[in-house]
């Protein structure tokens, strides 16, 4: 527990068999409460490596249903389990699982309603750590327009660690937002029409060879649908036209 607060990890794994164990072991003892393993279909062992964990709770999709569906079926369990705080940490390891704590703690102590690891506090850093070039430029420029749409004040809107505390998971629909990797940018638009507190703290940024890293064309693809959650976004919000995804539920 951090601050009285039931603490869940929900750990996105999807053919993460080479990193799993290092990811989950990485995370400080006695600071998480409940740990949640997704496998979203993975071709290699990785459910069988999630297994070995006792006292994990593991759900594995039969067939792969998505990033976002993965996050779905990771907060639900994680609520249902008594979680006040659901951290998600990737399973491919490349992002650091020693600082969990640091972005549970803001929403343990009732700081913010959702807390992300930013890599871009310092760009110069995430630049010398091997952020590719395309990736780092269209993070800089599309956060930038995020930041002026949303109006979060965030430095980096494209980081896969987040938190989430139980009153944003209860009240947003999640269940009608993206399967894929929209879903994150959603969850941004959610957080803004709902009112919630933000916050982020300095992760560094780290590439390897087992890291899951969509390429490009992907890349472009996710770039556009986030420009399309912005404009779904102010259309909401300015009562043009309503949309499911971010009809808060109280």
């Amino acid at each position: 527990m951090i601050a009285g607060k039931k603490i869940a990890a929900v750990v996105l794994a999807y053919n993460a068999e080479k990193t799993l164990e290092k990811t989950i072991l990485g995370i400080p003892s006695g600071e998480v409460d409940i740990l949640v393993i997704v496998d979203d279909a993975s071709a290699d062992k990785t459910a069988e490596i999630a297994r070995r964990f006792s006292d994990a709770t593991v759900i594995v999709h039969e067939k792969n249903k998505g990033y976002g569906a993965a996050q779905k079926s990771g907060y639900g369990v994680a609520l249902l389990l008594g979680a006040d705080v659901a951290v998600m940490l990737h399973g491919d390891f490349q992002y650091d699982p020693t600082l969990l704590p640091d972005l549970a703690r803001p929403l343990a102590e009732d700081r913010a309603d959702a807390c992300f690891g930013s890599r871009m506090q310092s760009k110069r850093a995430a630049w010398n750590a091997g952020m590719p070039w395309w990736r780092f430029i269209a993070n800089i420029s599309l956060s930038f327009v995020e930041n002026r749409v949303f109006k979060l004040g965030l430095s980096e809107y494209h980081t896969g660690y987040r938190a989430y505390n139980r009153k944003l998971l209860e009240t947003v629909p999640i269940e009608k937002h993206s399967d894929d990797f929209v879903f994150d940018s959603e969850m941004f638009a959610s957080t803004s029409i709902g009112g919630f507190r933000a916050t982020e703290v300095p992760i560094p940024t780290r590439y390897h060879d087992d890291a899951l890293s969509i390429n490009f064309q992907r890349s472009v693809k996710y770039g556009l649908q986030t420009l399309g959650v912005m404009n779904k976004f102010l259309l909401h919000k300015n009562g043009i036209k309503k949309y499911p995804q971010f009809l808060m539920k109280k």
